[in-house]
């Protein structure tokens, strides 16, 4: 079993998960994409969008699997979501999903298949409102940091400044609480009823202590 860099055994983020997905959509074992994704996971400039946040998504998705229209095709976006991560990007979901778009290219896939896949990497940009329940799911999960408890929700924001380091602080004060003032003003933060009544709670608690602080 492979460990991260700040040594804590992954239970999710391993060859034999990846295997096993593979297996379930009858393609290659693609040991290949799986290397270049934990080294892109891997890259020292990610402090949150990392092989731990990888490992997160998928540990909701086990909890929640039996509620999916379609897991396997979340669990493949949740892979490929933020395999290319650069700070100062306005196009790393799409660069994402360009690369998982050419990877389910080279596997053969069912075109209305990739597109489902390929649509949910996308919507992880804004987090749109999602129509499918797969996409719910998917948004949802994605989004299940904000309502974790608040010593580790801390960290989650160090971590995110830490991968904005560059930026002047004020600069990144003013930018950071838009963003969490536009989720703590939505209608809804999650869209499952799973996610709602586990989180929603927490979460609109962390992003007022957020915001606060960073006034």
């Amino acid at each position: 079993m492979r460990r991260d860099s700040k040594n804590k055994t992954l239970k999710n983020f391993t060859v034999d998960r990846w295997s096993a997905l593979m297996d379930s959509f009858r393609f290659n074992p693609s040991l290949q994409i799986f290397e270049a994704l934990d080294k892109a996971y891997g890259e020292k400039h990610r402090a949150y969008h990392s092989r731990e946040h990888i490992e997160a998504c998928l540990r909701h998705l086990d909890t929640v699997r039996d509620q999916a229209n379609n897991p396997d095709e979340i669990e493949l976006a949740l892979w490929f979501h933020d395999a290319v991560y650069k700070p100062f990007s306005a196009t790393n979901e799409e660069e994402s999903a360009d690369w998982l778009a050419d990877f389910l290219s080279s596997q053969n896939a069912e075109p209305q298949q990739s597109n489902r896949i390929f649509d949910m990497i996308i919507l992880t940009k804004e987090h749109a409102l999602p129509e499918s329940n797969d996409e719910k799911l998917m948004l949802d999960i994605d989004l299940s940091i904000l309502g974790t408890p608040s010593e580790i929700y801390d960290q989650f924001e160090k971590d995110v400044r830490r991968e904005y380091k560059w930026v002047p602080g004020f600069i990144f004060k003013k930018k950071r609480k838009e963003i969490l003032k536009g989720f703590l003003e939505r209608k809804a933060i999650y869209q499952t009823p799973y996610f709602f009544e586990a989180l929603v709670s927490q979460a609109k608690r962390n992003l007022q202590r957020a915001i606060e602080k960073l006034a």
